[in-house]
């Protein structure tokens, strides 16, 4: 019988793609929501909504007791765990099966084989999958991490076994990184998943982390939909993904391809899963890394490349439906990107940034002018608020084209337009990395994050030829004010306010002596230093946030704020506060004094709204850079705040269990 009703036990994004997909099979839905979430957009778009409980998710969200009591409450007949919270426990799945409810996903065995990372690698060795050197056995204690760290060799990854998402992840270079990674990992693994289990396994210096999507049926057909590479990552979570990867030629995606349907046949896997492999760049091999046995975050850019839609087919293989397509039948078709877009603050080290999203637009979906496509899987909306309680993701931006190149393009464009207002976020971030030459060439790994950005992200800072650019469209937006302020000022007044065509544009310390005249159908603004004219048409007017140029020619959007006297512009990773001002005021304007900020040098500041899980010191110990002050938590990650330099501890202000909001004090140094 076919599935009626689906139940979806999760929330944000991957419960509104799923019901995304249900409404378009005509199947019913129903999301679940705990205190937090009474107003989310998943619990707006099904059918049914059930609340569950209070905010953190280990009092809703994944309590099996409640997820079962909203299934009997509905009369939901399936399943669809999403990702995270129960999407990957057995006793979920068991507990589905003997209510007689369908689970979308694999079945138990094969859970429990694949959940438990030290099981799922002899299984993967037994079935001939290239394996990473580690040790396979779980761990009691630091002392033992360390001695066989040491004994693995440096550097080595330190895993949660039951983990997942980089949460319960750490990579240690040394014994001390090694004791304090294992007591972190075990810290996060117990809070995440209930499972503090740790295992440890050698890190390959310059890793790919590429991984093969798998799809089966319950009649024994398996197949793999290609590869996505998703080595931007950071803190073991990635960041940008695409499809295929560009670094794998064909025969070695069909080496892996094989390797992956092999495991999955081991386990008798059926439903949509990804096995992950470790590549290395230089030797051009590949290591079992783990097999997540759901839906992965990054399922988008596979389904834009090959046309298939993944959650379709999970609920036709649950409901007991053969594959419809042979592995020849599948075929890749140009390239995919996704972004993700995360509540994190770039500017602050990606600390967590929580709130009320007071704009939220996100580019226009489908078939662009230029042949490539835009979607967006979002699970919020304006005025909708970022709770400090789940995952920090916004939104998943993919763009598909014909190239690499034009997916790269059409992401960066679609970044230019894509408006978010309220919280911090990643979005200058993400669009600073499409316009790097060494993403657009392909050469990742996993530490490109680290690499290309060693002392954190402070923006992209405009070039010579931005810098015009930007300095050309502050003057044009700043003759539409001026020319605004004259037909109020000669409407109400007596004087009619005369509007100049000479002026200085100041972009931080960079200034340009700029002329404006009209053209046909757009304003020409002439440098007068070197003599460089820059054609700008475009369509602006005061409250507009966003707005399209055409730069001699060439595509830009931009989003536009005016801030007091300042013309505020991003685009492109870029955001420049622009001032637009008469040869003589910007003359006078040298000489105004600069306001210098408050000296916090002495203070440990609370980095990100979070719970104080520990305080290390007192009051008058004296601490070594680098030493342990205090741990927070925030949206599941834990956090060791350290010191920057030698001290001595005058005053401790936070303990244990307090919750903090950004930048309250912990605790002050002499």
């Amino acid at each position: 019988m076919p599935i009626q009703k689906i139940l979806i036990a999760n929330r944000g994004e991957i419960a509104c793609r799923v019901i995304r997909t249900a409404k378009k099979m005509g199947i019913k839905t129903v999301a679940v929501y705990s205190d937090a979430d009474a107003n989310a957009l998943h619990v707006r778009e099904a059918d049914e909504a059930v609340h569950i409980g209070p905010a953190p998710s280990s009092q809703s969200y994944i309590v099996i007791d409640k997820i079962m009591e909203a299934i009997r409450q509905t009369g939901a007949d399936a399943v669809h765990p999403g990702y995270g919270f129960l999407s990957e426990n057995p006793l979920f799945a068991e507990a589905l099966e003997k209510a007689g409810v369908t689970f979308i996903g694999p079945p138990v065995g094969a859970i429990q084989a694949m959940g438990d990372k030290i099981t799922s690698k002899k299984i993967a060795a037994e079935a001939g999958v290239s394996t990473v050197p580690g040790h396979m056995g779980l761990i009691e204690d630091a002392d033992e991490a360390v001695k066989i760290s040491a004994s693995i060799g440096y550097p080595v990854m330190i895993k949660a076994s039951a983990g997942g998402g980089g949460k319960g992840m750490r990579i240690a270079w040394n014994d001390a990184e090694a004791r304090e990674g294992f007591q972190s990992s075990k810290n996060e693994a117990k809070s995440s998943f209930g499972d503090d289990r740790i295992f440890i396994e050698k890190f390959v210096t310059e890793p790919r982390h590429i991984e093969i999507q798998v799809l089966g049926d319950k009649h024994g057909n398996c197949l793999y939909l290609g590869e996505r590479e998703c080595s931007i990552q950071r803190r073991n979570q990635k960041v940008i993904e695409e499809a295929p990867s560009p670094f794998l030629t064909p025969e070695t995606r069909r080496a892996m391809g094989e390797q992956a349907v092999a495991l999955a046949k081991a386990v008798g896997y059926h439903s949509a899963g990804t096995v992950e492999f470790i590549v290395d760049g230089k030797a051009n091999k590949f290591y079992f890394l783990e097999m997540n046995t759901r839906l992965q975050v990054e399922h988008p850019v596979t389904e834009l490349v090959t046309g298939i839609d993944l959650v379709e087919q999970m609920i036709r293989v649950a409901s007991g439906e053969k594959l419809a397509l042979a592995q020849d039948d599948v075929k890749l078709n140009g390239w995919a990107i996704e972004s993700r877009l995360y509540a994190e603050d770039p500017f602050r080290n990606f600390l967590p940034s929580i709130g009320r999203l007071s704009r939220y637009r996100p580019p226009v979906e489908g078939k662009q002018a230029e042949g490539t496509v835009v979607r967006n899987d979002t699970g919020v909306y304006e005025g909708g608020e970022i709770s400090m309680y789940y995952d920090p993701m916004i939104a998943k931006l993919c763009t598909w084209g014909e190239t690499r190149e034009a997916a790269i393009d059409a992401m960066q464009a679609a970044l230019n337009d894509f408006e978010v207002e309220g919280i911090g976020h990643n979005l200058p971030f993400l669009s600073a990395v499409m316009g790097q030459e060494r993403f657009r060439s392909g050469k990742l790994t996993t530490a490109y994050i680290a690499e290309e950005f060693p002392d954190g992200f402070s923006g992209v800072t405009p070039d010579a030829a931005a810098s015009q650019k930007l300095a050309a469209i502050a003057a044009v937006i700043n003759a539409h004010v001026q020319s605004r302020a004259a037909q109020i000022s000669g409407t109400i007044g007596n004087h009619a306010r005369k509007v100049g065509k000479d002026w200085v544009v100041q972009l931080g310390d960079v200034s340009h002596a700029v002329s404006l005249s009209s053209g046909a159908d757009a304003q020409v603004v002439t440098f007068n230093e070197g003599g460089e004219s820059v054609t700008v048409a475009g369509s602006w007017h005061p409250g507009q946030t966003h707005a399209h140029f055409l730069l001699n020619g060439q595509k830009l959007g931009v989003k536009v704020d005016l801030v007091g006297s300042a013309i505020r512009l991003r685009a492109n990773g870029m955001d420049v506060s622009a001032r637009v001002r008469s040869p003589r005021v910007a003359e006078l304007a040298k000489l105004m004094p600069v306001k210098l900020p408050p000296d916090t040098s002495k203070m440990l500041l609370c980095p990100m709204p979070g719970v104080i899980t520990g305080v290390a010191v007192k009051v008058g110990d004296t601490v070594e850079a680098g030493q342990t002050l205090a741990t927070v938590e925030a949206m599941k990650m834990e956090n060791v705040l350290k010191a920057e330099r030698r001290g001595v501890v005058k005053r401790v202000a936070a303990s244990a269990g307090q919750s903090l909001a950004v930048d309250e004090l912990i605790m002050e140094f002499e």
